[in-house]
């Protein structure tokens, strides 16, 4: 079970996503009992190769740095009108957003930044800062998008793989203080490389999907045993992860993924299958880093 006092933390930056994010993270906040900070920090610059564009930066740096006390003012307001009974406070750092967020992470119990609306058939430009922060944070990291502005009691869709055990105990414990249902989804299926022939026939297609169905009730047992108010349902589906997932959501609130560690590189430690959920998703997307040694 998570930390009550560990705070919830959301990232903002004056844009609508991270206003809409800021109030479902109040809104989230306010349901699981825990204190939510709101976070302004810097966009990175980056490196300036002449003596005009550095004078730009310096300008923006400083546009950010004005503007960042009204940004949190005018959040935090809206997020204690909505909820008058959660405790709200707000930071503003002067140093590079996924820095700050990521140094935040260590002590939080969840950390939301907001991403691009999403629209049906087109693929998301996912954020620098988003990507930047995605397998590198020591807390689940919510990207939020979509229409919801609170949670609610739709199912929450979790993707469950050889890194799904701190995914399957974050579905799990938000589904029972929301009172959703938890869809519990394995993909698998069978690639043949490339060179090679494959004879279907003489495949047992029904004892091998037989056995994933039996892997998933494994995995997800404990969770029935330990959230026995949560009513929870299992797909295993014969496709890539992708497909799998995206199928699930058009009635959920939100989609939540594993991912393998932390490593320089997002890919490697998201997966294919974290960095479809980012680009594809219409819900806000969960990826939560392995268990650490101090969980």
């Amino acid at each position: 079970m998570s930390d009550n006092t560990a705070p919830i933390i959301v990232g903002v930056d004056g844009t609508i996503a991270a206003r809409h994010a800021a109030r479902w993270a109040g809104a989230l906040a306010d349901r699981l009992g825990a204190p939510l900070q709101i976070v302004h920090a810097m966009h990175h610059i980056g490196y300036q190769f002449s003596d005009s564009m550095a004078a730009v930066a310096a300008a923006s740096v400083s546009a950010q740095r004005e503007a960042a006390p009204l940004i949190l003012k005018t959040v935090a307001e809206t997020v204690r009108r909505a909820h008058p009974n959660l405790e709200v406070t707000a930071l503003a750092l002067d140093e590079p957003a996924e820095d700050a967020l990521k140094t935040l992470s260590r002590h939080a119990r969840l950390l939301v930044v907001g991403c691009d609306e999403f629209v049906p058939g087109v693929a998301l430009l996912v954020g620098s800062l988003t990507l930047d922060l995605c397998g590198h944070t020591e807390c689940p990291l919510i990207a939020w998008r979509g229409e919801l502005l609170r949670p609610t009691t739709q199912p929450i869709v979790v993707g469950v793989d050889g890194s799904s055990q701190a995914a399957l105990d974050l579905a799990f414990e938000l589904a029972e203080a929301l009172g959703a249902p938890v869809q519990a989804v394995h993909a698998w299926s069978m690639r043949v490389p490339a060179g090679e022939v494959s004879i279907p026939f003489l495949i047992d297609w029904a004892a091998i999907e037989m056995e994933q169905v039996n892997a998933l009730n494994r995995a997800v047992e404990p969770y029935r045993r330990s959230h026995p108010d949560v009513a929870v349902t299992v797909l295993v589906d014969a496709a890539r992860p992708r497909r799998a997932l995206l199928q699930q959501l058009s009635d959920a609130q939100m989609v939540i993924v594993g991912s393998r560690g932390r490593t320089p590189f997002a890919a490697t430690v998201l997966g294919s299958t974290g960095l479809n959920m980012l680009h594809h998703s219409p819900v806000p997307v969960a990826v939560c880093p392995p268990k650490s040694h101090a969980d």
